[in-house]
């Protein structure tokens, strides 16, 4: 099995390209949807970061909030890395086990790990290849704004924390540039798939 790790900037188009990726039959893991899951009520790291962080993190129903907890950490880095110490493990876990189930059943299959900082966890150290997704700045800004809930300032600030895009280039195997059409994306994308599908066989 060949393990690809797919990554880049804010609203740069992960996620559509790992939608298309498995499309063709990869296995799709997102780090940010097993985020969710260990933060959930009853996940496992629910308990510890709502002791860690008190009750102004949860929302009326109990869950927590993100933008709550993403403010709570916000400018932080000592509660910023206490808060990774106990969501990461637990997404790890979880990763590894849906890795080894896909192994199992497809021992020739490409299981494909989105996670937007696949590179500053050292993630990509314990990955076959690593596909980047990049487009303009300006681009970023425009989609991110599209989110619920955006603002400028927001999304100005994610950015300037996040690793420069030629810094993560170095890291990677596969660039896919999704500023043009989602045709162009897509057309790259398969490209891609292709090239790995070569490397498995």
């Amino acid at each position: 099995m060949l393990k690809v790790g797919l990554t880049g900037g804010l609203a740069c188009g992960k996620t559509f390209v790992g939608e298309a990726l498995a499309g063709y039959g990869c296995l799709l893991i997102q780090a940010d949807v097993l985020g969710h899951e260990v933060l959930a009520p009853g996940g496992e790291a629910y308990h510890q970061v709502v002791e860690e962080f008190g009750g102004a993190i949860l929302g009326a129903q109990g869950a927590i909030d993100r933008r709550a907890l993403a403010a709570a950490v916000f400018g932080s880095p000592d509660r910023l890395a206490r808060l990774n110490s106990m969501v990461h493990p637990p997404v790890l876990r979880r990763e590894e086990q849906l890795l080894a189930e896909f192994a199992a059943r497809e021992p020739h299959g490409i299981a494909v790990l989105e996670a937007a900082i696949l590179i500053e966890t050292g993630t990509h150290k314990r990955l076959d290849r690593i596909i980047l997704v990049v487009c303009e700045e300006e681009q970023q800004v425009e989609r991110a704004l599209r989110r619920e809930g955006a603002n400028l300032a927001d999304v100005r600030a994610r950015l300037s924390r996040q690793m420069p895009i030629a810094e993560k280039r170095k890291f990677a195997d596969f660039v896919i540039d999704t500023s043009g059409d989602k045709e162009d994306t897509l057309r790259q994308t398969h490209a891609v798939y292709e090239a790995l599908r070569r490397i498995e066989s």
